[in-house]
């Protein structure tokens, strides 16, 4: 899809202050000196059977591009396809789901579209508030700088197991509890601490999304392999080769800009290249406030850890020890 992007025309705009150029979360559109806009838009496929979970899943993950940039979402619209070989009962019930999580975010929901389609997909169009001043970016990354992770890792991988039928109940809860929680709490607990980039984890896993940081911000970032969390079971199915195709495919994209030091296991591997959906925020903040976010990412519902550190442009942009 980048490849498609490039080719397009760019859009060019004194008050545009965030567009495709850094691979960023969302759009960020100045208004005026205190308000700016951020603007974005997600949807998938089920990943659980569950409509109502689907549906806060994919809300929660909607929401997030919008908590990555340091905004609040304010406003956002359903994007529902939808055949008509199952029962609307299902579609109401993915519907509450992302009724209820846009409530939990505070923002209104207010329609949206419904195309027919051979396989459900939903997801949210999402409008949000920042200030100007104060918009994250992924691509501001110093030199000396902590990388902290608001959620584990692993929720691809356990996907792949609940669709083979091989997840247990606590795996599954487990994934769907990191899904469906909200960056919310970790963005409330990065307020008023001053951060140089955020981003959140999705699709393109842990290293994907860390190389764009590193790419952006012209540095490297070291990840150290054993501070990060995981989520139980990940591991293990990931050792039994339920590892989503999506997380090969990253490993290609990624390629020889990433180093890995020591014996580190096939499996940790693919934990860090494992798509997310609904990811934590991935933070770089300059090590003196590093203990103040930690102390307040202790209210907030999901594990989090320091797991690397920004450090000048060497060979490789990310190392893994």
């Amino acid at each position: 899809m980048a490849q498609v992007l490039c080719q397009l025309p760019k859009n060019y705009d004194e008050n545009l202050l965030v567009g495709l150029e850094t691979s960023d979360d969302a759009a960020v559109y100045r208004i005026n000196d205190q308000l700016a806009l951020i603007q974005t838009l997600d949807f998938f496929t089920p990943i659980v059977d569950d409509p109502y979970q689907f549906g806060q899943i994919a809300a929660a993950n909607s929401l997030s591009d919008v908590y990555a940039m340091g905004g609040e979402p304010k406003l956002a619209m359903n994007i529902v396809c939808f055949p008509n070989c199952l029962s609307p009962d299902v579609l109401v019930e993915i519907l509450k789901g992302g009724y209820d999580k846009v409530k939990e975010a505070g923002a209104l929901l207010i329609g949206g579209h419904t195309v027919e389609d051979d396989e459900p997909k939903y997801g949210l169009s999402v409008a949000g508030f920042v200030n100007p001043n104060k918009v994250w970016t992924n691509s501001n990354s110093k030199p000396g700088d902590y990388i902290v992770l608001t959620k584990p890792l692993g929720v691809g991988i356990i996907n792949t197991a609940i669709k083979g039928g091989l997840a247990d109940e606590e795996a599954y809860n487990k994934a769907v509890k990191v899904m469906s929680t909200l960056n919310k709490y970790a963005k409330e607990a990065l307020d008023g601490i001053d951060v140089n980039s955020v981003t959140d984890i999705t699709g393109f896993g842990l290293i994907g999304h860390a190389l764009e940081m590193a790419l952006g911000s012209s540095v490297t970032i070291k990840i150290n392999h054993k501070s990060i969390p995981v989520i139980d079971k990940a591991l293990e199915y990931a050792r039994m080769g339920l590892v989503p195709a999506g997380a090969y495919s990253n490993r290609k994209h990624a390629g020889d800009r990433v180093k890995f030091n020591g014996e580190i296991p096939e499996e940790m591997k693919d934990v860090l290249y494992d798509p997310q959906t609904s990811g934590g925020l991935m933070i770089s903040v300059p090590r003196e406030n590093v203990e103040l976010l930690l102390e307040r990412l202790k209210n907030t519902p999901t594990d989090y850890a320091v797991i690397g550190e920004v450090v000048e442009k060497e060979d490789y942009f990310i190392i893994v020890e």
